[in-house]
């Protein structure tokens, strides 16, 4: 998955195609959308509605990227299962964490 540095501020954008509802909460390899875009694949046993699959979301990035709750912000895809992650930190560490999560 390809991180982005947002100018002036050190953000990544980090694409993830989530999914409620399922039979435990996790993070999946990098997939390619039909559009050839990459994004992650993220699994959550939190049902989509009153914004619990979200959080559910933000909380197991940021467990596995060891970053903060309040760090990441969900900015595209509130009502969507493909969604951008805005992760606040250093774009580089933040790389080498998801590298690391992902191996």
């Amino acid at each position: 998955t390809r991180l982005r540095t947002v100018t002036g501020v050190q953000t990544c954008a980090l694409p993830i195609y989530l999914t409620p509802r399922a039979s435990r909460t996790r993070l999946g390899k990098a997939e390619t959308d039909a559009a050839g875009a990459p994004r992650l694949k993220a699994w959550v046993n939190a049902p989509p509605a009153d914004g619990a699959a979200n959080q559910a979301l933000i909380e197991l990035i940021s467990d596995a990227l060891d970053v903060p709750k309040c760090d990441i912000e969900i900015r595209r895809g509130l009502t969507d299962r493909t969604k951008t992650l805005f992760i606040e930190g250093d774009p580089e560490a933040i790389a080498q964490r998801l590298k690391k999560v992902l191996e």
